[in-house]
């Protein structure tokens, strides 16, 4: 379903001091510096896998999800998605999955979320049987009834995300990408978001990469964890192999991170 072999990216970064002097200077002799965000890396997922991409601020994840969506190009190495190069087959890529970033929004900000699903339903040439299923299901699985009508930015932080992870579902993706989907939701909405997940995934086999910091997600949610550092793959298993007894998920990451010098 999804491969990555030996893929690396890097960016090439302009920076500078503090000051006027320095602006001006950087005018006409600019410094750079080469970050690599991901070195090397290399995993599969298969149809229907659940899995958790974790690490630090800076390890590569979005990296590793913009590539697999097909927003980035890698320097080197081969991306493969149910058959499809992301970066060169785009049109169809996006057709065939679903992506959510926690802190980007695909609905239009001004206007009813009910007309950007509209707009997302042309987008993605979807039937209209078809749609109305995906609405009607969506809608009540994700409790959207009272939301739709009113513009995204009248809506709270998780309201919103509930919408948002309906638009990435209205054309039923096969492959789900999730790119910290509970960033700043209550207790409340952090529930019903994993609830649907793992609905979606149990009805729909729908195969889940999740990157996120609450580890309760992880926990709720991966059968699977892939753990990256410093652009590198570092540990693929199951978060049995990582805990020690009964202890806390955060803390157990923790020192996870700790024994890898990553955190």
């Amino acid at each position: 379903m999804i491969t990555m072999e030996h893929v690396c990216k890097s960016y090439r970064i302009a920076k500078r001091n503090a000051g006027f002097g320095e602006a001006c200077k950087a005018l006409f002799h600019r410094e750079y510096e080469t970050i690599h965000a991901l070195s090397d890396v290399s995993f599969s997922i298969h149809d229907g896998e659940m899995v958790g991409y974790i690490g630090p601020n800076g390890a590569g994840k979005s990296s590793t999800i913009k590539i697999l969506s097909g927003i980035l190009t890698p320097d080197s190495g081969t991306v493969l998605v149910d058959g499809r190069i992301p970066y060169r087959n785009r049109l169809e890529h996006v057709s065939r999955i679903g992506v959510v970033f926690g802190q980007r929004s695909q609905l239009w900000w001004d206007v009813p979320v009910i007309d950007s699903f509209a707009l997302l339903k042309d987008i993605y040439s979807i039937s209209n049987t078809q749609y109305q299923q995906s609405l009607e299901e969506l809608t009540e699985l994700l409790d959207l009834k009272e939301l739709l009508r009113s513009p995204a930015r009248q809506l709270s932080l998780g309201q919103r995300m509930r919408c948002e992870i309906a638009a990435s579902l209205l054309h039923r993706p096969r492959i789900l990408f999730l790119d910290e989907p509970t960033i700043g939701l209550d207790a409340v909405s952090k529930l019903a978001v994993r609830e649907f997940i793992l609905k979606q995934n149990k009805i729909f086999g729908t195969t889940v990469i999740l990157t996120t910091h609450d580890m309760q997600d992880i926990e709720a949610l991966a059968s699977r964890i892939i753990l990256i550092g410093k652009g590198r793959i570092l540990m693929d298993g199951t978060l049995d192999n990582i805990k020690k007894g009964n202890g806390d998920i955060d803390r157990t990451i923790a020192e996870l991170y700790r024994s890898y010098e990553i955190s």
